[in-house]
């Protein structure tokens, strides 16, 4: 699919293949040297709490969850093109194709492939040393492909203020200020200002997944961002922690960025990266080196959701006349006393009758019934 396709989500499909994508035995040119920030771009994972539009051969980075034109991973790349000559994509193998065809902007070289999931410390850390590889020593930022932010500028402006902060030698991540206590989100603590990089914050420590009266005591207390895992740092700075804190995940990395542009690559990926930790860049990195006063938070308050289920998808979309919010659906549906309705593609007329907040998906694989206070639980479904 390219850009600006906008097909149901019943009717989505990604096999297709693009000659921007790199196979592990060609050996590219690689791309020319940047300005000093390289933006990264993880875009893994399912969105298996929007099942069965989303699937794993459909993640929903690749879908157009909001009828936009543009898929979830476009907009990222769009957002973040003005901040860098150059935007590194880091994904699976089988997802590389469709990647390719949605963004034919990024160089091929640009776009890594995992040949498995090996969490998020793996795909940044390859993605930072194959920066370095290519160009020095770079400040890089990762973001996750799959956000909704809506004020790009005011993202972009929140993002410079952290690379300032990254030019002082800290692990910086943006936290969002909380609109509500959830339970959805992990948690920032803030400390004092950096001296040397206004606008941004010492972080005194992360907090998991809180329940909900730890997340309203949270908020009543201030001083608390949501983790919305974005990390600015130079690659330099991150491969020192991590040569220091997981040495073999740090020299794996590099022995793969340091065969990727040549003939070795297939090699090295088959040899080392089923040996590199699986675990998380939270995790790895940012709780351990926040503990050593290492790490530095700066506020974003631009509006920002990650789409984490259908509730929250409806919350960013306008209902229609009758009140129903719809995605990626024309057929006809009728709501009696049916308030909050949510209806996901299909083809079929729908009647929804008598149930508030209802979720009605229909793809070509599934039909999921729902309520949008239970979203979180699709989670739990068996199928």
């Amino acid at each position: 699919m390219g850009a600006g396709d906008t097909d149901s989500p019943s009717n989505v499909t990604h096999e297709c293949h693009h000659p921007n994508v790199v196979s592990v035995t060609e050996n590219p040119t690689a791309p020319r040297k940047n300005s000093g920030f390289f933006p990264v771009v993880p875009a893994g994972g399912v969105g298996s709490r929007l099942w069965p539009l989303s699937r794993p051969d459909r993640p929903k980075f690749l879908i157009d969850l909001l009828g936009s034109g543009a898929t979830l991973i476009q907009d990222t790349v769009a957002r973040l093109a003005p901040l860098g000559d150059e935007v590194m994509i880091v994904t699976g193998e089988r997802h590389a194709d469709a990647v390719a065809a949605q963004l034919p902007d990024v160089p091929a070289a640009n776009i890594v492939t995992e040949p498995s999931p090996r969490d998020s410390m793996a795909a940044i850390a390859l993605a930072a040393a194959l920066i370095e590889h290519r160009h020095g020593e770079q400040i890089m930022g990762s973001f996750a492909a799959d956000h909704v932010i809506p004020d790009a500028a005011a993202f972009r402006d929140t993002v410079r203020t952290a690379i300032a902060a990254a030019a002082t030698g800290k692990v910086v991540t943006i936290g969002i200020e909380p609109t509500e206590p959830s339970s959805a989100f992990g948690y920032i603590e803030s400390g004092a200002e950096l001296t040397h990089a206004p606008g941004a914050f010492e972080v005194e420590a992360f907090t998991e997944k809180p329940d909900p009266e730890t997340a309203a005591q949270m908020l009543a207390d201030g001083g608390y961002s949501w983790n919305a895992g974005m990390f600015v740092v130079s690659t330099s700075v991150l491969l020192a922690h991590l040569a220091r804190l997981h040495p073999t995940l740090e020299s794996g990395v590099r022995e793969i960025a340091a065969a990727w542009d040549g003939p070795g690559r297939a090699d090295a990926l088959a040899r080392v990266w089923p040996t590199l930790t699986k675990i998380a860049i939270d995790h790895a990195i940012a709780e351990p080196v926040a503990a050593e006063g290492g790490v530095a938070m700066v506020p974003g308050s631009f509006v920002w959701d990650d789409v984490g289920d259908f509730d929250s998808l409806a919350a960013l979309l306008a209902p229609g006349a009758d009140g129903a919010i719809r995605i990626g659906r024309d057929a006809p549906a009728s709501l009696v006393d049916a308030p909050g309705t949510v209806l996901v593609g299909g083809t079929k007329p729908v009647a929804v009758v008598g149930i508030a907040d209802a979720v009605v998906v229909d793809t070509d694989e599934a039909l999921l019934v729902l309520s949008r206070h239970a979203a979180q639980r699709v989670k739990d479904v068996d199928l």
